[in-house]
């Protein structure tokens, strides 16, 4: 059989770190031991049973059968319109303002090819989700790193990038709740987002994937409630989080009408949307009760509780995360991040996230996902003290 050599676009992609941390665990897995797996990021419980009746009903109605409009159901841009208005008091057009997704990652990774031309600067953030590098490929844009540190609460300082690629820098990525540090920002730092993206003229991606997810009475907020954020980015918000619906495929973007219509434009070239039925059960979850989403995060609040205070237990002084599912553990003196992950997995049979994969800057933690019941994340705790390390 003839082997067709791949195209300069799919040579130039990063290397996908996590693979070989899943081959490793199952690995493991197959190998019969029983394995603790806190290195992924999928949800772990059912989507809700309302959103599943929803789909199974909307699936028997004709009007699913045929390809849906191009940009979306109108039903579900309006729901997500109430939603934003529900949730942050955002107003949204739902016509111009509000764009269907085919999941966050999917979002994320287009838009450096809606807005960028090749050469162009892309801020990103260090240590970041590792699909922000791939949007960056595919585009063939350059990335400039904005460090994340534990001393300013794991937020860039945008006083702290040179002049040279800030003047140059057209589109900025930010995430909050964040992957991988569990951060949260504030109004204030938000406010300063506008008017640095205002003086440099740059667009803010804002990646609001964990935005449902915040603890000890902090509902997170979206940098759509700052005034002039609308004006100078865009919010990608997906289902996969709030409702438990990682395998669905469903996210939305809302913002700045001139990004959403560039997001449209390009998918209107892949896609001619998703099947009806998934955009009926969407629309559901994002009008019906709440109850579901506030239940879910009082159970990673209670998870997060259990393994930190495990964690003290054993001797592992480590912060508890204000909001997301995970978990960023610095680690022992001595061990390099993939060091210790390896030691975690070999030894004591828990597999956690090397820091390093998530950018430079996440070299001397590990991640970990709030992702398994109370009591397996009491046993990992408890395998890893035998280590003797704390």
């Amino acid at each position: 059989m003839k082997n067709f050599e791949t195209s300069d676009i799919l040579k130039q992609l990063p290397k996908q770190f996590f693979a070989s941390l899943v081959q490793k665990v199952n690995q493991k897995i197959a190998a019969g031991h029983d394995v603790i797996n806190l290195g992924q990021g999928n949800p772990d419980l059912p989507t809700p049973g309302h959103i599943v009746e929803r789909l199974k009903s909307a699936a028997d109605e004709a009007s699913n059968y045929r390809y849906p409009p191009f940009r979306g159901k109108m039903e579900l841009k309006e729901a997500v319109a109430t939603f934003y208005k529900r949730e942050y008091d955002v107003d949204l057009d739902p016509e111009t303002e509000v764009a269907v997704l085919f999941g966050g990652k999917a979002g994320l990774v287009e838009l450096p090819q809606c807005l960028l031309n090749p050469g162009d600067t892309m801020l990103v953030p260090d240590p970041g989700y590792p699909d922000y590098w791939s949007g960056a490929a595919l585009a063939k844009v350059q990335m400039e790193m904005m460090p994340l540190k534990a001393d300013n609460h794991f937020l860039p300082r945008y006083d702290e990038i040179p002049a040279s690629i800030a003047e140059k820098a057209k589109m900025m990525i930010l995430n909050y709740p964040n992957n991988p540090t569990g951060a949260i920002a504030d109004l204030e730092f938000f406010e300063k987002t506008v008017a640095f993206a205002n003086e440099q003229d740059i667009c803010v991606v804002h990646d609001f994937a964990y935005g449902a997810i915040g603890f000890d009475g902090k509902k997170p907020i979206s940098f759509l409630q700052v005034p002039g954020a609308k004006e100078i980015g865009v919010e990608l918000y997906t289902m996969s989080k709030t409702y438990n619906m990682a395998g669905w495929r469903i996210a939305f973007a809302v913002g700045n009408r001139s990004v959403i219509e560039a997001i449209n434009l390009l998918q209107d070239h892949l896609y001619v949307s998703l099947f009806g039925a998934i955009q009926d059960a969407a629309t559901e979850a994002l009008l019906s009760s709440q109850a579901c989403a506030i239940q879910l995060n009082e159970t990673y609040e209670k998870r997060r509780n259990t393994f930190i205070s495990s964690l003290h237990e054993i001797g592992w002084n480590v912060d508890a995360p204000p909001g997301s599912f995970f978990a960023w553990l610095k680690v022992p003196d001595g061990y390099t991040s993939e060091a210790f992950a390896e030691l975690l997995l070999e030894k004591a049979h828990v597999a956690v996230a090397p820091g390093i994969g998530f950018g430079e800057h996440g070299e001397g933690y590990v991640r970990v996902g709030l992702l398994t019941t109370e009591d397996r994340l009491r046993e990992a705790a408890k395998r890893i003290a035998k280590l003797d390390i704390f």
